[in-house]
């Protein structure tokens, strides 16, 4: 037998294994292996394909398989009508112990409105969006609209990863759910003028078997990685060169700013958050600041906080604990954390460089910043030499370059003019703020750039 019919065979084999781990999990003629959960929204089967179709005065309905599933690499086709949002779930549950059995966790995102996040990861009915697409801008533009679209998650381990047209969309690491159920979701709607649009998906497949084997390979081209259990490090942002600034557990790593050890009042770790309490809205007038043990100079900061009502914080950089030893808090470049709508320091200072988010009393963050009030947000800070970012919840609200003389005419102009050489040290502290207000803390991380 010749080389070229040996090499054929070998084709046609492999192939057929191939074939062999995908089970298909529509038959494209009836709804049998699925049932249908919460609303009352039409599921149909339609020249192949199974068909929602939108109805006003019901929740979300689902459309299960009778399966659970939970290492695995899904594929299916989807076609959405402009005016509907819609999703995948997958690894999901329906507990009467939860919510009376409402369905809740992962969901691959189909969204054919301008946000344009299709792809991205949605913990229904839990904690929301895992992974907006603000996080990787570059695919919000591969799903096409009324057109059909192929969609792929591996979900494997804590690995969960999502393409659409062959493009990687979202990457998170988390732990929250193993397996559960495959649903497609006709959204609720609140417009009469949207009742009877439709969502279709086709070609649904799904791959159990040697998941290791067929997930796709690591590369350039992986949307970034957003890591969800807390207070952790995953093998990605370990290779990434991520490390934690506070271990969830300890203090180690921080100490008072004024002192040589962690305060022994006024902040507490409490089931993996750092929290500083409550102490009256005084500025370092309790436990005081807190500190990293060691300075840092090049580095991409991601902390991640809560405020409570009315409250006041701040992440700072470049800080020079030995700058103000007297009242109030250590001096540095600040992430300014607040309650903008409750907080009185949202109205001082110039065109509201006090809000959140600003480099505090310097440069004034957006308004139209993404932010929730009543959940934890992540600020990020980047700094590469003289040029500074920040950051929220995956959105750049503001960058600067310092050690020049527009830098100086702000300082010059702000509350840190008599401070020397304000904000131009080559490295400095990281510092969570006291300010009298409880404020929590957690998933402190930090990246060291060269």
């Amino acid at each position: 037998m010749n080389k070229k019919i040996l090499l054929a065979l070998f084709l046609l084999l492999a192939a057929s294994m191939s074939a062999q781990n995908w089970e298909p999990l529509f038959n494209g003629k009836n709804l049998k292996g699925w049932k249908k959960l919460n609303g009352k929204a039409e599921y149909k089967v339609q020249d192949g394909a199974i068909v929602g179709v939108s109805k006003m005065n019901t929740p979300n309905t689902f459309l299960a398989t009778n399966k659970n599933y939970g290492n695995f690499i899904l594929e299916f086709d989807f076609k959405v009508d402009d005016a509907l949002n819609s999703g995948v779930q997958f690894r999901s549950q329906s507990l009467k112990s939860y919510q009376d059995g409402r369905v809740h966790g992962y969901q691959f995102e189909i969204d054919p409105s301008k946000r344009a996040w299709s792809g991205g990861i949605y913990d229904e009915a839990r904690r929301g969006w895992l992974y907006p697409m603000t996080v990787n801008p570059a695919a919000q533009s591969v799903f096409k609209g009324g057109q059909w679209n192929t969609a792929r998650i591996e979900a494997i381990g804590n690995s969960i990863r999502t393409w659409v047209n062959g493009v990687a969309c979202a990457n998170i690491w988390d732990n929250q759910t193993p397996e559960g159920f495959i649903a497609l979701q006709v959204h609720s709607i609140g417009d009469k003028n949207q009742e009877g649009k439709t969502i279709s998906w086709k070609n649904i497949r799904i791959c159990t078997t040697n998941v290791e084997q067929y997930k796709t390979a690591a590369s350039t081209k992986d949307a970034p990685q957003v890591n969800c259990i807390a207070n952790t490090i995953s093998p990605q942002e370990a290779n990434e060169g991520w490390a934690l600034l506070w271990d969830g557990k300890t203090t180690n790593g921080w100490r008072g700013a004024k002192l040589d050890a962690f305060p022994q009042r006024g902040w507490v770790v409490d089931n993996g958050i750092l929290k500083v309490l409550k102490s009256g809205g005084a500025e370092s007038a309790n436990g005081g600041d807190i500190v990293t043990t060691r300075k840092y100079k090049n580095f991409v900061l991601s902390v991640d906080f809560k405020i409570t009502e009315g409250a006041n914080s701040g992440v700072k950089y470049f800080v020079s604990p030995d700058l103000n030893k007297g009242e109030g808090s250590a001096i540095g470049c600040e992430f300014q954390i607040l309650d903008d709508d409750k907080h009185p320091d949202a109205k001082l200072g110039v065109r509201g460089n006090r809000k959140l988010g600003s480099l505090y009393d310097l440069i004034p963050a957006p308004d139209n910043k993404p932010f929730n009030k009543t959940e934890f947000n992540t600020a990020v800070v980047v700094v590469k030499g003289n040029h500074v970012e920040h950051w929220l919840n995956g959105v750049k609200l503001l960058e600067y370059e310092r050690n020049n003389q527009m830098w100086q005419a702000l300082v010059n102009y702000s509350k840190y003019r008599d401070w020397p050489n304000f904000g131009n040290v080559a490295e400095g502290n990281i510092l969570l703020q006291d300010h009298g207000d409880e404020v929590w803390f957690k998933n402190v991380k930090i990246k060291e750039l060269k």
